[in-house]
């Protein structure tokens, strides 16, 4: 079997076919990281939110850029365990990264989530200068569920504002991949979740859109079928009918699953999201 075969195998059977294999071979790299790892750090009064703060090794004489990931699970999955490999990522690339967890349906309904990525934001704002990160060069990425909450917190300023923190001053970009940012939920849980309808609007990062908010890269993949790519088309429009700063980026051969697999080693760059949403967060001044 040809190399190129073999890989394209490996990322169907890893990314779709079984998501714990999955998870545990693009974190396999992740073994022999180059970042410095301090893991399970308190980063709100709620029991059991917890973070992880990945530390490139190698020495840096100017302040390193933060990355805050949200990972994705219909706000129901996940755990930050599981994207070691997004972590080892951006630390190559000379980022801190910031991984916490949320909690999560049917715990909790909306906001609550929300509510739990502000608070590891405003953490990473207060904390993370002391672990040789710019507190002034705070970046929010997140895929599916975790882009809806990044672009969530960065629009609507009143999750941060409860503590203390202006959301247009201290994110200075997000990047979403394949977020459901303008969506109607039209399946049970997802009604239970966000529901009544009368709060739907709240939910909705369109919603919020003031034209002063961070800069937002979005990212789809046109094999979706996950997530309709109508939800980055509504969002951009609406971002720059109000002045603001929007890019999209989109990519033929990746769906729903294989866009954040595009980030591990199993994705082998190609096409080369990561390098994309370097680019992006390094243009934003």
């Amino acid at each position: 079997m040809k190399k190129g075969v073999l890989i394209a195998a490996l990322v169907s059977i890893c990314l779709t076919g079984c998501m714990k294999i999955g998870f545990a071979a693009a974190n396999l790299p992740a073994l022999f990281s180059s970042a410095t790892v301090t893991r399970g750090i308190v980063f709100s009064t709620v029991p059991g939110l917890k973070l992880d703060v990945y530390v490139p090794k190698k020495k840096s004489k100017a302040p390193h850029d933060v990355l805050v990931f949200l990972y994705g699970g219909r706000w129901q999955l996940g755990s930050r365990d599981e994207y070691k490999f997004v972590a080892d990522t951006f630390a190559d690339r000379g980022y801190i990264v910031v991984i916490p967890d949320y909690r999560k349906y049917p715990r909790v309904k909306f906001p609550a989530f929300a509510e739990d990525a502000a608070a590891a934001i405003a953490w990473t704002h207060e904390n993370i200068e002391r672990m040789g990160g710019n507190p002034a060069r705070i970046h929010i990425a997140g895929h599916s569920a975790g882009a809806h909450l990044a672009g969530l917190v960065a629009a609507d300023e009143s999750y941060l504002k409860k503590y203390g923190k202006d959301a247009d001053k201290i994110i200075k970009s997000v990047a979403g991949l394949a977020g459901p940012y303008d969506f109607i939920p039209d399946e049970p849980d997802l009604q239970d979740m966000f529901g009544p309808p009368a709060n739907y609007p709240n939910m909705r990062v369109t919603s919020f859109i003031s034209g002063t908010e961070a800069p937002m890269l979005l990212l789809h993949g046109l094999k979706d079928k996950t997530v309709k790519i109508g939800n980055l088309e509504r969002l951009a429009q609406k971002i720059k009918d109000k002045g603001g700063r929007v890019e999209t980026k989109t990519y033929e051969t990746l769906d729903h699953i294989e866009i954040m697999g595009a980030l591990s080693w199993l994705g082998i760059r190609k096409p080369n999201v990561a390098a994309d949403m370097d680019a992006f967060f390094k243009s934003v001044q």
